[in-house]
């Protein structure tokens, strides 16, 4: 099933694309609500996700669905789950700042097992199965080999959901600089956990993300040869939303330029 999966997912993910791109000449007269401070959502956002789950319920009408705009449905004991954000970057997408995604994951029994991020302006798709590697439209990636953060390029994004987390993050940002080469920040976790897979930046870390920001990137970089951490190195970023990405040395050197700037708070999850 997995092949048959995987095809449902892109085709999903294309179509929530399709509905992306169509509402770009009118970004000014787009209806806008604030769910919380600064975390918006659109009818566009709305549209996008109903095309992906539109096409997973007609060939998987048993499986539970996770999306960001219209939470969970489904038999909760379902095997598996599709986890969606249907316009991951939606801020940028408001601005005509051309990078957002739509991310597709399906999870068996919580794992991760399928994953598909597709940038609908550059035409780029990175999908990734469990045990079979990453692609970008179909081209085999690998995470880069820097042996350290000398010359790193990191990307991060400001959590905006908890700003109480603020001036941690800005230490984190200080530390890492001393040491790495510079810091993005781009406004897609989605994009930037691919753009680690496939070697475009050399790690990636933020606080307070959300399942649907994170399953399908987390897998692509696991599948691309990379590691996937919570802030204490452990596997728990999915329960946590703060997450590090890298190749195991990069990994390593971030998680410990960042471990003093944690709060307690921060260090326990």
């Amino acid at each position: 099933m997995r092949q048959g999966a995987l095809n449902i997912a892109i085709k999903a993910a294309r179509a929530a694309g399709t509905a992306i791109l169509r509402s770009l000449n009118r970004l000014d007269s787009i209806p806008v609500v604030e769910k919380e401070r600064y975390d918006f959502a659109t009818e566009v956002d709305r549209a996008a996700e109903a095309e992906a789950v539109r096409e997973i319920r007609r060939a998987f009408p048993d499986h539970a669905i996770l999306a960001e705009e219209s939470g969970a449905s489904g038999s909760d004991r379902a095997r598996f789950t599709w986890v969606i954000d249907p316009l991951d970057g939606t801020s940028n997408y408001l601005r005509g700042f051309p990078h957002y995604a739509v991310s597709i994951a399906q999870m068996d029994r919580g794992e991760a097992v399928l994953g598909v991020v597709y940038d609908p302006v550059r035409d780029e798709l990175f999908m990734a199965a469990r045990g079979s590697g990453a692609t970008v439209n179909e081209r085999k990636v690998r995470i880069g080999q820097r042996l350290g953060l000398e010359g790193a390029l990191i990307a991060t994004g400001l959590p905006y959901r908890q700003r109480r987390h603020l001036g941690a993050q800005l230490g984190m940002i200080r530390a890492l600089l001393g040491e790495a080469e510079d810091i993005r920040r781009t406004g897609s976790a989605a994009l930037d956990l691919c753009y680690v897979a496939c070697g475009r930046l050399d790690g990636f870390f933020e606080i307070g993300l959300k399942p649907w920001d994170l399953a399908a990137g987390a897998l692509i970089v696991r599948e691309a040869g990379g590691r996937v951490t919570d802030f204490r190195g452990e596997p728990g970023f999915m329960e946590s939303g703060n997450v590090v990405a890298a190749n195991l040395k990069v990994g390593d050197a971030m998680l410990a330029a960042i471990k003093p700037e944690l709060t307690p708070e921060l260090a326990r999850q």
